[in-house]
């Protein structure tokens, strides 16, 4: 048997001052137990790299990410998997590298939580975010942490509740997105070689820690909150294993109500 294909690449930025993380997993870049394993092994890794000032994530082929893999929702795979999923936003808060995001096509799920989390994000026109966890009778709990702080409770209210898909343009005037561009990573770049790459690694690092303080200490907290909320309660519920099981058995959805 060969070698597993690995599920995260990365391209040097910034002469060596940033890193490009590509989710490489086409069509959908689908967050399963690999890709995320790789990831928080990646982010581990970074901690003796002190001259990064941007870490930029995209996702290979014509989508950022479809998000985590739903079939790992499920049973007992579902705590596993939040474990590895939350490692990922507690690993790049103590890293607190600058980051970013390049979005192309669809950006859903825990794909837009990744995207939504960095300082960040840029879009290609049309391209599709949402938390379409809803309608599948469950929850997104690191965007129920981070949308708020960066919508404002209305919109992500909208977002979370819906579970609509919303195009760049509109995340845009939501301030979800930062900039629409038809080359989404090259202007990250000429972002942070403008912005970035003139100033101390180091004291980027401390900046992010400082302006993100009070994000990252509720992000930090309700994790471990939102996790057992999700675990406990939400799958103790018919409506969300129901849910689960008819997007996997690709049917319609019976709800209860309980």
């Amino acid at each position: 048997m060969g070698e597993q294909k690995k599920k995260i690449r990365t391209e040097p930025l910034l002469d060596g001052q940033g890193l490009h993380i590509v989710l490489d997993d086409p069509k959908g870049n689908v967050l399963d137990q690999q890709m995320m394993g790789e990831l928080n092994a990646l982010l581990d890794g970074l901690e003796s790299r002190p001259e990064l000032k941007l870490l930029c994530f995209s996702g290979a082929g014509d989508h950022f990410s479809f998000g985590a893999s739903v079939a790992d929702h499920v049973g007992d795979r579902a705590g596993p998997m939040l474990k590895a999923f939350h490692g990922i936003f507690q690993r790049l808060i103590k890293l607190s590298i600058p980051t970013a995001a390049a979005v192309r096509g669809r950006c859903l799920g825990g794909g837009m939580e990744v995207a939504c989390f960095c300082n960040r994000v840029v879009a290609a026109p049309g391209a599709l975010l949402g938390q379409p966890e809803i309608q599948l009778g469950v929850l997104a709990p690191i965007a129920s942490l981070l949308l708020p702080a960066r919508v404002g409770q209305a919109h992500a209210d909208d977002l979370l509740l819906t579970g609509r898909t919303i195009k760049a343009e509109e995340a845009k005037e939501m301030k979800l997105v930062d900039e629409v561009a038809d080359d989404p990573r090259a202007a990250i770049e000429a972002w942070a070689k403008r912005e970035l790459a003139p100033k101390s690694a180091s004291s980027l690092r401390w900046a992010s820690r400082a302006s993100r303080w009070q994000l990252n200490q509720t992000v930090l907290a309700g994790i471990t909150a939102l996790e057992q909320l999700y675990l406990r309660d939400l799958m103790a519920t018919h409506d969300a294993n129901e849910g689960l099981a008819s997007f996997l058995e690709k049917r319609q959805a019976q709800w209860k109500n309980a």
